[in-house]
Order: C-alpha cells, then structure tokens, then sequence
C-alpha cells in the first residue's frame, strides 16, 4: 500500500472499530431493562474504550505494516483477547455490581464484529486479487546477474509481465532467454513510449554511467517512472533495510525495533512493573525459604555472582540461587547434565528455573529485561565470539531473564556449533521482529514449560 491509501485504512478500521464497541455498548443498555444507565456503566464504557485502544496500540493494529491482511487479521484477534483480559481485570479492581450477562453480551458482541469484519476484508482482499490480477509491462536497463533476479522475482509476483531489455553498452544484443534485449540504453525511453510502458528500472548505476541520470530526467518529463535497483552483492547477502536522516537514505542491515525510543520506553516500563510484582509478591517470601534450604544442604553463599556480558558488551554482576557446592570452576567451567557440584536442591531449583528468580533484581537495576537473549559469562563470549562471526550481535540489546531461543529448545549446555548457531539465529530474530506481545508470548510459554519440564533444564 502506498502512504495516502495506508493511512485510509488505518483511520476507517480505527473508527470502525471504536463506533462498533460503543453502539454495541449502548444497544446493550436500552435494550436490556434491567441495566439502568448509571455512572458505573458509563465508567465501563470509558474503561472498555480505552482498554482497546490501549490493546490496539501495543499490537499495532493500524500503526503496523499492512501489507498482509493475514497479519492484520491475527492482529485483531490478539487485539481483542488482551481487551477482554484488560477489560475483565478492571472490572473485577472497580468492584461494582455490574451485569453479568451485560459484560457478556459486550465481549461476544463486540468480538463477532472484529471477526465478521475482518473476514470480509480478508474475503474482499483475496476476491480482488483473484479477480484484477497484477500484469505489467517493464523495461529494464542492464543485463548483468542483478536484472535477471529482478525479472525473476516478477514473475512470481506478477500474473502476467512484459520485460524489455536494453545493453548498457554500443553492442546491441537480442533475444537473451526472459529478458530479451532490444537494444542501446538511449533507445530505452521512446521504445517506453510507443508501448505505453510506465516503468523503467536500471540495474546500472549512475556512477558506472553518467548518462542514466539523463534518461531518468527524460522519462519524468514523459511521465514515465525511473527506478534503481542498487546492487549491494559486494558487501551483503540478505535483506537491507532503509531509513531517512531528513532526505539522506541511509541503509542498515536488519530492522531493530528498540532501537526505537518509543519501544525502549513501553519495554523499560513493562520491566519495572514485572520485576517490582515479582520482586514483592514472589521473591519477599522466595528468598528465606530457599535460603534456609541452601544453607541446610551445604556452605556458602545463597546466592551466585558472576559477570555477565550485558548490552553493548558491557559486563554486569548477575544474580542467581546458588545450585553447585561452592568450587574453583564456576567461572570457567560450563554446568552439564551429569554434572557432580550440583546440590540437591540446586538441581530441583536450575530445572525449574527458580534458580534465576533473582535475576528481576537486574532488570529492576536495568541491566537486564525480562525478555532478551540470555546473558553468557564473560569466558564464552570470548569463545563464541571467535566461533561465529554474527555472535556479538545479540548484544545489542539487554539480555534477559528467558529468551526467544530458551522456549525454542536452544538452552542449557553448548556442546556443538549448530547448538550455538541454533541459539543466537533465535535471539537475533527476536532482535528484530521484537512486539510487546512476543514478549508477553515468551513469558507465558517459559512458565508453561517450567510447570511441564523442559527436557533441556538441568
């Protein structure tokens, strides 16, 4: 979608939606007589509003690309299970005596429309496609290995393509398999406009031929768009990803969402408030008790200390229950199954994960976020780091108390490089495509594999 028709569609959901939930809402109040319209259904009102809104706001429903309408559809659906458990948790803290089979109705009301809607458009979307194809009719400048990916890459994309190639060079060339060349690149234009062709894309660039600058104005000035394909081969071989410093293209290779200061702060904000709940409801009675078990067993401290690699490589003090009997290796030597300095308390705590409890005490101090890839001690980094040459990557973000790589089975001992590999693939694609659903996603599914037992914890 282009800017104008993006921003339509974000605008006609948003109201959509938000005009649905309140007339379902106020349907529900004149038609059911024994609901009065007093001020704790207004006050409903007002929480349901800006429950979806808020919803809507950390799933990007219509901030986030809509290029697939599948995605928008789970979107929405996600959507509306986080309203109904936000909307439900207000009303139980407002404690009034609302109807229940009101709040009912609201719920299934308002979530029959988000589904009916969005399978129209799902439904219209793939009509469309179905019925008005994508033809087109291109020129292409160069023949080098970059065009024939190009017209490659059309014609899985396009129903039907016309592709017309011209040389860069005096040489003329004829009939090269799906990108015919016709020929000279100074021919390119008027052969555009005697076919009615609107596009022209040149894999040669202006530095290797001046006179392409020349052809773009040319076709502008006859209503024909002129686009470069630059071919970055030389120094990359995966997607590059483009942002603007006022009119300044400038390309990095790969997408970080928290490099975003509005992500940092929903992030931070949600690690204060988790580590704090923890920190008071959990670890404020965790603690002695685990503490008298440890000193029961055997000497030395409660809890493990050990520098941790951070964001940015910067080292940090890591807290953990200690689970070995106090020895000479653990900063150097890595835990393993049959490992004999486990205590037996130890091994119950590192199986269930509570031995990493304390760790919210980092992410209070922010040196840690409850989600990230899980912090290495200093030796391995070194090592890892030597081992493959994207390792230092995952560092550019806080590492975390569970990761994307540890619900995925990547966790526990290193013992080849495809487990290491496996790993950090993980954790630099939660770097990039990180939401705060992913992250409440990975929460959810660390304690469901911490009740169930994950055959990699030991």
């Amino acid at each position: 979608m282009n800017s104008r028709s993006t921003n339509l569609f974000r605008f006609s959901f948003a109201v959509f939606d938000l005009l649905c939930l309140n007339i379902i809402h106020f349907v529900l109040m004149l038609l059911m007589q024994n609901v009065p319209i007093q001020k704790e259904y207004i006050t409903l009102f007002l929480i349901n509003n800006g429950a979806w809104i808020l919803c809507a706001y950390i799933t990007a429903l219509y901030i986030g690309k809509q290029n697939s309408t599948d995605n928008f559809f789970k979107r929405s659906v996600v959507s509306f299970f986080l309203f109904s458990g936000i909307s439900l948790f207000s009303i139980f803290l407002y404690n009034f005596g609302f109807s229940r089979l009101f709040v009912v109705l609201v719920f299934i009301g308002f979530g029959t429309t988000i589904i009916i809607s969005r399978t129209l458009y799902v439904g219209a979307a793939y009509y469309l496609r179905k019925q008005y194809p994508l033809n087109k009719k291109v020129i292409v400048i160069g023949y080098n290995e970059l065009s024939k990916r190009l017209v490659e890459n059309f014609d899985r994309y396009y129903k039907s393509i016309s592709v017309a190639g011209f040389f860069e060079d005096e040489e003329y060339i004829s009939g090269n398999g799906s990108l015919p060349m016709l020929g000279r690149i100074n021919d390119s234009v008027q052969y555009a406009i005697e076919n009615n062709i609107s596009e022209i894309y040149s894999t040669v660039s202006p530095e290797r031929n001046f006179y392409i600058y020349e052809l773009a104005q040319l076709a502008e000035t006859n209503f024909i768009r002129f686009k470069f394909v630059p071919d970055f081969r030389m120094f990359i071989n995966r997607k590059v990803h483009i942002d603007f410093a006022r009119n300044i293209p400038i390309l990095s290779l790969r997408t970080e969402p928290l490099e975003n200061v509005d992500s940092q702060l929903k992030k931070r904000s949600f690690d204060i408030i988790f580590s704090v709940f923890i920190i008071f409801f959990m670890l404020s009675w965790l603690v002695p008790l685990i503490a008298l078990l440890i000193k029961l067993e055997s000497r030395g401290p409660v809890f493990f200390t050990q520098l941790r690699s951070g964001k940015n490589n910067n080292p940090f003090l890591c807290y953990k229950f200690r689970s070995l009997k106090v020895n000479h290796e653990a900063h150097n030597k890595q835990v393993t199954r049959d490992d004999d300095r486990f205590t037996r308390i130890g091994r119950f705590l590192r199986k269930s994960n509570i031995d990493e409890l304390p760790q919210f005490f980092n992410v209070f101090r922010g040196e840690m976020s409850v989600v990230g890839p899980r912090p290495h001690m200093l030796k391995h980094t070194e090592e890892y780091s030597q081992t493959l040459n994207h390792y230092m990557i995952r560092h550019f973000v806080k590492p975390g108390v569970t990761g994307w790589a540890q619900i995925n089975g990547y966790r526990g001992e290193i013992k080849k490089k495809k487990d290491l590999r496996g790993r950090i693939e993980h954790d630099i694609w939660y770097m990039e495509n990180w939401t705060m659903w992913l992250d409440l996603r990975i929460i959810v599914l660390t304690v469901y594999k911490s009740i169930r037992g994950d055959k990699n914890a030991f």
